[in-house]
């Protein structure tokens, strides 16, 4: 039986729950990039850039009309790379584009940081192929697909885990390292009072990493 969660009358803190978490993740990494730069190990600081769409039968689409389930999805990451062995490595994908946009222009909250391993596979010549997994998870606070912009519903807290598939070239040169590929990606939302939301989609990816250090 679902538990009570009434959000009416409880979105300023709820928000500000949510803010907290941010800055919380944000200052981990900052803590994670300290204590190898110390040790003196090696890694890379990049950003990534994902455009693609999804299929989402529980969140609003702000770039969907009304009843319309998903729609195009948009994300820029701060990416923080950490090498795990000689072929291998475990990202962590930070999202800053929708946060930002979507708590100043729409009062909405969806936040998706994750985990990826990534492993490099060398093929002939030069190329590489890069395969990675991805583990995270999934926040929501705003209204359902039902809404509008004009005529939003009541917003509602959601979360859930977020899985990922990618694959991708890695394309090294003097100043960085260029990683276009694909991911698909899966997500469970669960929700009080809500049946249990599908989200599944796939974007396109640009990577771009700065030297190691």
């Amino acid at each position: 039986m679902p538990f009570p969660l009434k959000t009416q009358g409880k979105k300023p803190i709820l928000m500000f729950m949510m803010k907290k978490l941010i800055l919380i993740l944000v200052i981990a990494s900052c803590v994670l990039l300290s204590m190898y730069a110390d040790n003196g190990d090696s890694l890379s600081l990049g950003v990534h850039a994902a455009f693609g769409g999804r299929y989402d039968d529980l969140r609003m689409c702000v770039g969907s009309p009304p009843g319309v389930k998903g729609g195009p999805i948009g994300e820029i990451y701060l990416d923080i790379r950490i090498p795990a062995g000689p072929m291998s490595s475990l990202t962590v994908n930070l999202p800053v584009m929708r946060p930002i946009l979507f708590a100043a222009a729409f009062k909405m909250l969806q936040f998706e940081p994750q985990v990826t391993w990534e492993y490099t596979l060398t093929g002939p010549g030069s190329l590489e192929t890069l395969i990675g997994g991805g583990l995270g998870v999934s926040l929501h606070y705003g209204p359902d697909y039902t809404s509008s912009m004009e005529d939003p519903g009541e917003s509602f807290f959601a979360a859930g885990p977020f899985f990922s598939g990618s694959v991708g070239l890695v394309l090294a040169g003097a100043s960085g390292t260029w990683m276009p590929g694909i991911k698909l990606f899966y997500t469970p939302l669960f929700s009080s009072g809500r049946s249990i939301g599908t989200v599944v989609g796939g974007v396109a990816e640009l990577h771009f990493l700065g030297p190691e250090r």
